[in-house]
């Protein structure tokens, strides 16, 4: 049986008039605002989409981001995505993100003021051209002719390695000539995260973070590569997009029993600082670290406070979202208000 669950795509600033908001109304979407800011959420099946088939997780990305570009596009310019999937069980859970968040999201949203986020995609036009003249190149023509000389006959050795040859000096040249490309867009941009192609035939796969200001100056830019590059690449443009590459909104809910484990396992008082936390950490590594001793290290144990310091320093920062206070409580009573950490991931 399935429960109906909070989702939640993203965070805008509060300072739209009524009139947008009110342009939500049958939607599909609407918001639940706390101190200047409001989630824009949608009510749906509480499912866990790490568990969804690959179908399902593409309909699931397709879904979220249309719905945050339509967003951007009828006026709510300023908007942090939320992480895909991200689903809570209650209103008051989301009032919750939002006071635990309020400092980060506020903060992130004064820096994406003014920015916003263009992706490119550069593929070779006619990829088949491309191989072949990899394939004339002077050691490749030196590996053919050494393979013929063994009476015309080709093994499957032998194809692999001019397969390997090919391979790597087509990656030089997509590397080369991506370096170009990123070295004329850089300065128009205050941030390029390169993410993994799709294949071969694909330069680069990329998102810069530019100011609204400069992004005519940047598509010229874009514009004069082509011509410089003789229409041999395809040039794709998607954008303004939300900041997805850049700014994407995480929540973290942690496990009350894991933390009380954590406190055990490294032997912190019920109330302590981050200071006190890293000492107790370093005291227990030095016991257990396999590089330390070598005949007597013990890899489980360091494992285990390792996971423990860690767990500790995620509660300690979501306690200083909700509380701001120096020390910080490891009480059982007060592990269970501290449970939801917020973050960028940038």
């Amino acid at each position: 049986m399935t429960t109906k669950g909070i989702y939640i795509y993203g965070i805008v600033p509060n300072f739209y008039g009524t009139d947008l908001f009110r342009s939500l109304e049958n939607s599909g979407v609407y918001v639940i605002s706390n101190q200047g800011i409001s989630a824009v959420v949608s009510d749906r099946e509480n499912t866990q989409l790490d568990f969804s088939d690959r179908e399902s997780l593409a309909r699931g990305l397709v879904h979220h981001q249309q719905t945050i570009e339509k967003l951007m596009a009828v006026g709510f310019t300023m908007i942090i995505p939320m992480r895909l999937g991200t689903i809570v069980n209650s209103k008051e859970e989301v009032v919750k993100i939002l006071e635990n968040g309020h400092d980060l999201i506020i903060d992130s949203l004064q820096k994406i003021e003014c920015l916003t986020e263009i992706d490119l995609v550069v593929t070779w036009v006619n990829f088949g051209e491309v191989l072949k003249s990899i394939s004339e190149l002077p050691d490749i023509q030196k590996m053919k002719t050494e393979i013929m000389k063994n009476n015309g006959i080709i093994k499957k050795v032998d194809q692999f390695k001019m397969g390997l040859c090919v391979h790597e000096q087509l990656d030089k040249k997509n590397k080369a000539t991506e370096l170009k490309i990123l070295d004329v867009l850089s300065p128009f941009s205050l941030d390029i995260i390169t993410h993994e192609v799709m294949n071969d035939e694909m330069v680069t796969n990329c998102a810069f973070l530019i100011n609204r200001n400069k992004q005519e100056k940047f598509e010229q830019a874009v514009y004069l590569l082509d011509e410089e590059f003789n229409s041999a690449l395809n040039f794709k443009l998607v954008g303004p997009l939300p900041y997805y590459s850049f700014y994407t909104l995480e929540v973290k809910e942690l496990n009350p029993e894991n933390v009380v484990q954590a406190k055990k396992e490294l032997g912190v008082k019920e109330e302590t600082s981050e200071s006190e936390i890293k000492k107790a950490y370093l005291e227990k590594a030095k016991i257990f670290h396999p590089d330390a001793h070598l005949d007597n290290g013990d890899e489980e144990n360091f494992n285990k406070i390792n996971k423990a310091y860690h767990t500790l320093l995620d509660y300690l920062a979501a306690a200083r979202q909700s509380s701001k206070e120096g020390l910080i409580s490891l009480e059982k009573e007060k592990v269970n208000e501290n449970l939801i950490l917020v973050t960028i991931k940038e």
